[in-house]
């Protein structure tokens, strides 16, 4: 699914670096930056 700016994310629950659960539905009416780098933790 790709999503257009704008674009409300879908529901869903990642874990951080420091192993806990980190939820989106959490942060509802907080500002939410959403950075994915693909390339992130490997070589080149």
């Amino acid at each position: 699914m790709l999503l257009k700016v704008g674009d409300t994310a879908p529901a869903f629950t990642v874990q951080t670096h420091e192993g806990k659960d980190l939820s989106l539905a959490n942060l509802r009416g907080k500002k939410v930056l959403l950075w994915f780098y693909p390339k992130a933790d490997t070589p080149g």
